[in-house]
């Protein structure tokens, strides 16, 4: 038991021990360079093509996000009006909401 012990102490120290140093060259100073200059180009689209399709990602999803909050409040605002026939879209909501009147209407 102790020489198992020992085993896995001496494991954990070669592992320690003998992992390389890899240097990464310090890429803050170029990315400040970059990101101060006075170019005309927005700050959020300086970093390339990642950072513009980030963007553009995040502005359609942010966009749809309040338009279907917007259609969701629509379709609790009105639920005998009929709101749901004029702007379709398949919830897991208002489908409930259907079978439940379905079921009261027999």
């Amino acid at each position: 038991m102790l020489w198992n012990l020992l085993a896995l102490h001496q494991i954990g120290q070669r592992t320690i021990s003998t992992a390389s140093h890899r240097h990464f060259k310090n890429k803050v100073p170029e990315k400040q360079k970059l990101f101060q200059e006075d170019d005309g180009i927005p700050l959020y689209l300086k970093g390339g093509i990642a950072d513009a399709l980030l963007h553009r990602a995040t502005m359609i999803l942010t966009v749809g996000g309040t338009a279907y909050a917007i259609y969701q409040l629509a379709v609790a605002s009105f639920p005998n009006k009929g709101v749901t026939s004029i702007i379709p879209a398949i919830t897991w909501f208002t489908f409930i909401q259907l079978s439940m009147d379905q079921k009261s209407d027999k």
